[in-house]
């Protein structure tokens, strides 16, 4: 490696501190460069590649005259055929030479598991699910039985290269155990002939797979697999077996400060998110204004380095919306129309609606108790039960679904993301069903994700689309309010508060075979923290303005992100 690189990696150091995905570009250009010539001096005096060569041929003629191995057939002579013109990736430095994989390694895939047809002695072998990148994980090997003239084939020793031939194909380890261990047949063994170092062919995948080049070598689409044709015919860096080791040898020393950087970085992260949560608990526990104010001023000094990543973001969310249903968001005004009197022209307004026969009855709701409530309110304010609000609580249509656009939509658990609907990847119903025009949705309904992983139910958004033109699915239930005395939209800001998911939700949901579960009844019970109409209007007001300035920190941080990866691409392609 010459002066200029070295300046320029030691530049990629700092950059890539910086950059959010820098140090995983920087372990890619150390493979590379390693790859290339480039990482380490070469030494006109190391034996050149061309000999080392000539003595792995001296070896295989050997090994085929003493029966260890076979002589190649047509089709390893194929994949071992000599590089042709304009397949070499790159120009290599004096004493290296590019070859094919399969003419430098003895290479096969391991032993098939067949309970009903399998003999011999019983055997620890491993499994692709053992086998990761760098490394394996032996605490649950399993034994099958294999035979005395099976396990020459199926045997790894000591400083031979595994390579997966499934599941995520290509992925390699050098067995470093003194242990011998049997291995399984989506596993390849490679045992190079001659000196040829196993850890620098370790890298050597370990590159390709930080390039994506090695997908090139993969079929298969899910569940990838390579072939012992597809090794074989891998074109393959082969520098003298001195300079593999100085490689490898320089790659882990920076590797090991790159794994000190990562280690830098999440301390440094953590510390920003820790301060971060302090500052926002003592906001929501504070009692007086001044004592917000105090916090605020914290929060305003520091804002620059709290607010670089979006994870402090995401929490500066979630408390904007909680401070808001505390009634520490916007002052209470004495003049408000104390929700008392709310609730009172609430109850007048259902009871007219179930004399004219457009909703039905209520089902009786119980008595909040003092022990209930999550938090005190302010005086004005009053703690209320979801069902109380609500003209219904309905469950969504069952009805089979289709692909035909030209029908109903129909909005699901996937269209639910961050507290708002997302009008896209819909499946359709016909018109005429007999859940329609019932539960056609109407602007201003809440919908309430009931079914579905534990972390994701609850999720609530409100629908501001069209009247009578979509409806929802089973899996969602819709809460229509009584909209004269109520704003719909607050009520949607509240159940994505994080007090509704943690008192209201988690302790009332039900896992049923794999799946989370809460019903209409629960959520007619939930509680509502409900201040006077006119704040009401105050708080969405200022939360959007709140939440624009969100908007604005992720669109900085999105740029900043931008930029420093443009900085350090720059700084790359120099090298």
């Amino acid at each position: 490696m010459n002066k200029q690189t070295a300046q320029l990696m030691e530049k990629h150091f700092n950059t890539a501190f910086a950059a959010p995905d820098g140090i995983k570009k920087l372990r890619e250009l150390i493979l590379t460069l390693a790859m290339q010539g480039k990482l380490v001096p070469q030494d006109p005096q190391d034996q050149p590649a061309s000999e080392l060569l000539k003595e792995i041929e001296e070896e295989k003629k050997r090994l085929v005259k003493e029966g260890k191995i076979k002589a190649g057939s047509r089709e390893d002579a194929k994949n071992a055929k000599e590089i042709g013109l304009g397949e070499a990736p790159c120009e290599l430095p004096d004493g290296w030479e590019w070859v094919r994989f399969g003419s430098i390694a003895q290479h096969n895939s391991g032993k098939t598991l067949d309970k009903g047809r399998n003999t011999g002695q019983l055997c620890d072998y491993i499994t692709t699910s053992n086998l990761y990148w760098g490394y394996f994980k032996l605490n649950s090997v399993r034994q099958m039985p294999i035979r005395d003239d099976e396990l020459e084939k199926c045997t790894a020793r000591k400083g031979d290269l595994l390579i997966c031939e499934g599941g995520e194909a290509g992925r390699a380890a050098v067995w470093f155990y003194d242990k011998e261990i049997c291995f399984q047949n989506h596993i390849h063994r490679a045992r190079f002939y001659g000196d040829i170092d196993p850890h620098y062919a370790y890298h050597f995948f370990e590159k390709l797979n930080a390039t994506g080049e090695i997908c090139q070598h993969r079929q298969g689409v899910g569940i990838s697999n390579m072939s012992g044709k597809a090794l074989a015919s891998i074109i393959f860096p082969l520098p003298p077996l001195a300079e593999q080791r100085r490689i490898v040898a320089k790659i882990e020393l920076l590797m090991a400060r790159c794994d000190e950087l990562e280690k830098l970085r999440a301390e440094r992260e953590q510390k920003r998110l820790t301060v971060h949560t302090a500052a926002l608990n003592r906001l929501l526990m504070a009692t007086e204004n001044n004592d917000l104010s105090t916090v605020w001023r914290f929060v305003t000094q520091y804002f620059g380095e709290l607010y670089s990543v979006k994870e402090n973001v995401a929490e500066l969310r979630k408390a904007i919306l909680q401070l808001a249903v505390m009634g520490k968001q916007v002052p209470q005004d004495p003049k408000d129309q104390p929700t008392s009197q709310l609730l009172i022209e609430i109850e007048t307004e259902k009871k007219r609606l179930v004399k004219e026969g457009k909703i039905k009855a209520p089902k009786p709701l119980p008595e909040i108790k003092p022990g209930e409530v999550p938090y005190e309110l302010p005086e004005a304010w009053e703690w209320v039960r979801l069902g109380a609000l609500a003209m219904s609580v309905d469950y969504g249509t069952s009805i089979k679904t289709g692909d035909d656009a030209t029908k109903v939509p129909v909005y699901r658990m996937g269209n639910i993301v961050d507290g708002q609907l997302v009008n896209s990847g819909f499946k359709y119903i016909d018109h005429v069903i007999d859940d329609l025009p019932r539960l056609f949705l109407l602007e201003n309904d809440i919908l309430f994700n009931r079914t579905n992983s534990y972390e994701l139910v609850g999720k609530t958004a409100i629908y501001l689309g069209q009247d009578d033109i979509a409806t929802f699915a089973s899996y969602l239930i819709r809460i229509r309010l009584i909209e004269k005395q109520l704003l719909p939209r607050y009520i949607n800001l509240t159940m994505n508060a994080p007090y509704f998911r943690k008192t209201q939700i988690e302790p009332e949901i039900i896992q049923q075979c794999g799946q989370a579960n809460f019903n209409g009844t629960k959520l007619s019970a939930t509680l509502i923290p409900l201040p006077p109409i006119s704040e009401q209007h105050r708080i969405v007001a200022k939360i959007d303005q709140l939440m624009n300035l969100c908007d604005e920190l992720d669109k900085h941080i999105d740029a900043s992100t931008q930029k420093q990866t443009a900085l350090l691409n720059a700084v790359m392609a120099q090298v």
